[in-house]
């Protein structure tokens, strides 16, 4: 049988695939013969055990944001010395689960330089964020950089301007040194595009890091950075960073600036993309939404809201409601167990804990996804029809969109506002603090088989601030299977359920999720440290 010559669209994507790994110097590619084996399946101990990196890079590779920024400050490390390890870790960790979608390597090493030099000139650093790198999502638009967000037509454009992000970070000192892979348009719940591929989880090969920041979750689990930048429309943060056993927190829109950020559905604002943080510790979402709302965002972003970031005291006793399920579709088995048991360590800590109802869940995520197709995915089809890149299977919905009218629209608003005010109602009528539940079904899943978005998605239609974390427990294969008298809630729920594989996700971390009110970011950045103190008890 004849072979098809390449296509357009696979043309340019395999030239974009090959520049981006020159762009990586030859002494940062892994040589063959210290390769993991095809047989290993968690990569992240790789820097450790192979005997590449140096005994100070795997020091500074391992260390919190706030050490290494002590350690830059009082000149243990240099920002060049710190950044180099980090551009070589990520450098790595790209080539095991192709993470990233841009490098600045060269650019990221004299930025340091130069941090250095007005540091011994100066005696004091430049800001906050001084020398610390920060890896960012490839939507946010750095000079000279493609932000393709995985269509392949956008390859090989460079932008001419920053995202307002991007300068902020870089006036508080922070380096910025790789940008990291998404799904098509960002679309997806696990990442995974025709212009760069899969990005694998570095915890297990054979399961998906999440998506749509899953290059940036796969990148962090694999202590290629010390703190990251992704955005989230529907869980984009929270499910990458619960599949990795990070931290991560989905602010209210307005409180980090989204400005000159490319999107894959521009226009798209009857539910908002907004920005936050990923980090291996709670402490780095608190250093990163401290020292980015401390430059007054609402100055150059006419989104963000002028708020200050605000110290927050809470009482000794928290009022936490629980999801137990969405009714839509029940937990796999370990999130079951690790909720529970998270549930009675807040009680034995003298907390009050209550049920909640979710029976309004599955309209937010019917209205959710209506608002995605409005456009009947105009935008989509104008970004894939320059070099014929066909849709991918997951976008369906996409594929077979019709254009909603404008009268149509205005009504799933009024049904969106309707949602909201019931929820207001209902929070202040059960005088909760905050909801804890899951993030995701699962603790994270085999390729190809993400389905369901409903534990965050309602989230982002009330515009509720929430953190993902890791509850410290892990699937156990022998104590986590499908009880034998399930009954499933949904067909979904039957797909989810019967596909879940115990012996595949054996010991990957499980994640929670706790949920605030809109505009409580810090509110809920301190209840997660609350229920930290109580696991931890």
């Amino acid at each position: 049988m004849a072979i098809s010559p390449p296509t357009e669209w696979e043309t340019i994507a395999a030239a974009k695939r090959a520049a981006l790994m020159k762009s990586i110097p030859p002494e940062w590619l892994i040589p063959t013969d210290i390769l993991p084996s095809q047989k290993q399946l968690d990569v992240t101990s790789f820097p450790e055990t192979s005997g590449w990196f140096t005994p100070q890079e795997l020091q500074i590779t391992s260390s919190t944001s706030e050490e290494i920024l002590e350690r830059i400050r009082n000149k243990t490390w240099s920002a060049k010395a710190v950044t180099s390890a980090f551009c070589k870790r990520a450098a790595a960790a790209h080539q095991l689960t192709n993470c990233l979608s841009e490098t600045m390597f060269p650019e990221a090493l004299a930025a340091a330089e130069a941090l250095d030099e007005s540091l011994a000139r100066t005696g004091t650093v430049v800001g906050p964020l001084h020398g610390l790198p920060i890896s960012i999502k490839d939507n946010f638009n750095v000079v000279g950089k493609d932000s393709t967000v995985g269509f392949v037509s956008w390859c090989n454009k460079p932008l001419q301007q920053n995202s307002v992000l991007v300068d902020l970070l870089k006036s508080l000192g922070a380096v910025l040194y790789v940008k990291t892979n998404v799904p098509t348009a960002m679309m997806m719940a696990e990442t995974v595009n025709h212009t760069f591929g899969r990005t694998l989880n570095p915890l297990r090969l054979t399961l998906t890091p999440g998506g749509s920041s899953g290059g940036e979750s796969a990148l962090i689990a694999f202590h290629g950075s010390p703190l990251g930048v992704g955005t989230d429309i529907g869980g984009s943060l929270r499910i990458p960073a619960s599949n990795t056993g990070i931290f991560t927190l989905r602010p209210s829109l307005g409180r980090f600036p989204t400005a000159g950020c490319t999107s894959g559905l521009a226009g798209q604002e009857s539910v908002n993309s907004i920005v936050g943080p990923m980090g291996p510790t709670l402490s780095d979402l608190n250093l990163f939404a401290k020292a980015v709302v401390d430059t007054q965002p609402w100055l150059k972003d006419p989104k963000a809201l002028p708020i200050p970031w605000r110290d927050v005291k809470l009482p000794k006793k928290l009022k936490f409601g629980v999801i137990w399920n969405d009714r839509q579709v029940t937990p796999t088995p370990p999130v079951q167990r690790a909720l529970k048991a998270t549930v009675e360590k807040l009680r034995q800590a003298g907390h009050e804990i209550v049920d909640w109802d979710t029976s309004s869940h599955s309209t937010a995520l019917e209205i959710l996804g209506r608002f995605f197709v409005a456009d009947g995915a105009k935008s989509c089809r104008k970004a894939l029809e320059p070099v014929k890149e066909p849709f991918f299977a997951d976008m369906k919905a996409y594929e077979e969109a019709s254009e909603m009218g404008c009268y149509d629209l205005w009504q799933l608003h009024l049904e969106r506002t309707k949602l909201c005010q019931e929820y207001v109602d209902r929070w202040a009528e059960a005088g909760i603090d905050g909801l804890i539940g899951p993030t995701t079904p699962f603790s994270s899943v085999e390729h190809g088989k993400y389905k369901h978005v409903g534990y965050t998605a309602i989230w982002n239609i009330l515009d509720y601030s929430a953190v993902s974390f890791p509850s410290g427990f892990t699937v156990d294969a022998d104590k986590d299977r499908v009880a034998e008298d399930f009954s499933p809630l949904s067909d979904v729920d039957k797909e989810v359920n019967g596909e879940y594989n115990p012996s595949a996700v054996d010991g990957m971390p499980i994640g929670l999720q706790i949920v605030g009110r809109r505009l409580e970011e810090e509110k809920t950045l301190a209840m997660t440290g609350a229920i930290l103190d109580a696991l931890k008890a």
